[in-house]
């Protein structure tokens, strides 16, 4: 599924890290690293890892200090479906419902920053710097999504969406 994002990033010319895929394949399974996973007819066709903590490099204290879920590393295969805003409503739900006020997450490309504010809702927060790149930081506050097409159990951090 990384693969072939990653092809149709380059097809358009636009960037991905090198080895991604395989940074997603060493994460599942790590306790630190929760990775959810969509799966449409039995094939993973996305994933994301929920974090229950902030970094305090994006985020003030006051933020952090608010109940919220970190998104990092949301994949999916390249589709007209939008599957990426499923997974982004799937963690409001998800956040709603296990007592978050906020979904976070950050992206490093602006046109995918403004894609998340524009298109799908997110509020950034800032910019800032990290690791020789800018930073978008966003936040939408945690709501269910009562028409939300993917089942989910309500368990702790790390599962299937």
């Amino acid at each position: 599924m990384a693969a072939e994002r990653v092809a149709w990033l380059r097809e358009r010319g636009l960037s991905a890290p090198e080895g991604i895929a395989e940074t997603l394949a060493e994460q599942v399974g790590e306790p630190d690293w929760p990775v959810w996973v969509l799966e449409r007819d039995g094939l993973v066709a996305g994933c994301t890892t929920v974090l229950s903590e902030c970094p305090g490099w994006a985020f003030t204290v006051a933020e952090r200090e608010q109940p919220s879920v970190f998104l990092v590393s949301t994949w999916t295969l390249p589709s007209a479906d939008r599957l990426g805003h499923v997974i982004a409503r799937w963690a409001l739900d998800y956040a709603a419902r296990t007592g978050r006020e906020h979904v976070r997450r950050g992206a490093f490309h602006s046109a995918l920053a403004d894609y998340y504010c524009r298109v799908q809702g997110w509020e950034l927060l800032r910019e800032v710097e990290r690791r020789g790149r800018t930073a978008y930081i966003m936040s939408r506050p945690a709501e269910r999504q009562p028409d939300l097409p993917v089942r989910t159990p309500t368990a702790p951090v790390g599962g299937e969406i």
